[in-house]
């Protein structure tokens, strides 16, 4: 039946579990309630789209191990400044555009998905009770685990405030510098940051292959950008030198470590962080056979499950837990969130009206990349080649390493629309 805006109603409810809710998860939450509601989806870019013809009652289910939002592209600078710190990370009870009637969080961890009944098994963080959530669709954005400092461990906002100012009285205190381990992505950017936060700290990379960036499919003109980057800011920088040994020292007034490198040579330390990115996939609570050997969840371009499992259709992955190609990042992640979205409401529409549903299929992603250097950005596309400066600084990253740009562009300040 029309409603007054003479959009139609469809009778039945849907209810949608999400897994995880950081970039790709929120994505897909955000821009199904806007096509549940009837209305182009807040990541629609062309001016002639025309909203749903159907409204669609849903129930949304967001599960995260943490109680919030948390800005992973800031954490080399979030995990370094208290002050970045408290506006990284908000609790979804405190996000204007999640204060609907359409969503619901629990802060919990799945421990196991029935894809035959539908039903997740959730061990609540708060009551520390097991439950379960049944559901008609599922997206599965929990993403990778990984290590501190490359990513905070805690799971509430206020204790990785505390985790932040220890974090930060170590950097402070650390006397005879800081090393750094692991010249990937992260490791870069946390020696620029920071350099550039503590400017009298000694700091030092140190990475065990002859070029930055090793494990990336990039050109060596990028790794060789950065690395002349990370030079022009100070960063001492130390290649092709694996760290074989890394002993505590008591020197009397403080605790130093001690680093021995595979060729012999030693460094003394006031701090060593590693950034060596070695993440683990959080999908253990799927089938096996919905996995690759990685541990990552096999998908059509559609997003929809390709692995061997009951109900595949109606199970969704995105972000970096879905196997597809490209280096993995935030944008992505909300693009493959907005697709997620788009066919989830295809698939309900379909099994209401009958309809032939309309996805919107994945195309292979190239690699591209952009990284924070300090002062300066530097990026890479196919079409355009390795990019640098500090003007594309501002408009890559801004001054709150893109926080405010992520934000926006999901519009969670904006308050839900009936």
């Amino acid at each position: 039946m029309p409603s007054n805006d003479g959009v139609r109603a469809v009778a039945r409810s849907f209810r949608v579990l999400i897994i995880g809710g950081s970039y790709g998860g929120l994505a897909a939450a955000l821009n199904l309630s806007d096509l549940a509601r009837g209305r182009v989806c807040r990541f629609n870019s062309n001016p002639d789209a025309k909203p749903p013809s159907y409204k669609i009652p849903l129930q949304i289910t967001v599960v995260d191990e943490r109680d919030g939002y948390f800005h992973l592209i800031g954490s080399p600078k979030s995990l370094a400044c208290e002050k970045f710190a408290a506006e990284s990370w908000t609790r979804f009870k405190d996000i204007p555009a999640l204060k609907s009637p359409d969503f619901s969080f629990i802060q919990g961890t799945v421990s196991k998905v029935d894809s035959a009944s539908k039903i997740a098994h959730i061990l609540d963080s708060e009551t520390q009770q097991n439950r379960t959530e049944k559901y008609d669709y599922l997206i599965a954005a929990s993403g990778l685990r990984r290590i501190f400092p490359v990513a905070p461990q805690s799971v509430r906002r206020e204790d990785f405030l505390e985790e932040t100012k220890k974090h930060v009285e170590n950097v402070r205190n650390a006397s005879q510098g800081i090393v750094v381990v692991g010249g990937g992505a992260v490791g870069i950017e946390m020696a620029a940051e920071l350099k550039i936060l503590y400017p009298e700290q000694k700091i030092t990379l140190i990475h065990s292959r002859s070029r930055l960036l090793s494990s990336e499919e990039l050109p060596d003109e990028f790794a060789e950008r950065a690395l002349t980057i990370l030079r022009e800011e100070n960063v001492e920088v130390i290649l092709g030198k694996r760290v074989v040994d890394t002993t505590a020292v008591d020197s009397g007034k403080e605790r130093v470590w001690r680093l021995t490198l595979a060729d012999g040579q030693q460094l003394t330390t006031g701090l060593v962080l590693s950034a060596i990115s070695q993440p683990v996939p959080t999908s253990t609570y799927l089938d096996p056979e919905a996995l690759n050997e990685e541990g990552l969840i096999k998908i059509h371009p559609s997003l929809q499950f390709s692995g061997n499992i009951p109900n595949a259709e109606h199970h969704f992955a995105v972000g970096d837990l879905a196997a597809w190609s490209g280096i993995k990042r935030c944008g992505g992640a909300m693009h493959m969130g907005q697709y997620a979205a788009n066919n989830v409401h295809q698939h309900m529409l379909a099994e209401r009206t009958g309809e032939k549903p309309t996805y919107m299929n994945l195309t292979p992603f190239p690699n591209v990349i952009g990284l924070a250097l300090g002062k300066k950005c530097a990026t890479y596309n196919a079409a355009e080649g390795t990019k640098d400066g500090e003007d594309l600084m501002d408009v890559m990253f801004g001054k709150d390493m893109a926080n405010s740009i992520c934000w926006n562009y999901m519009r969670l300040s904006d308050p839900p629309q009936a």
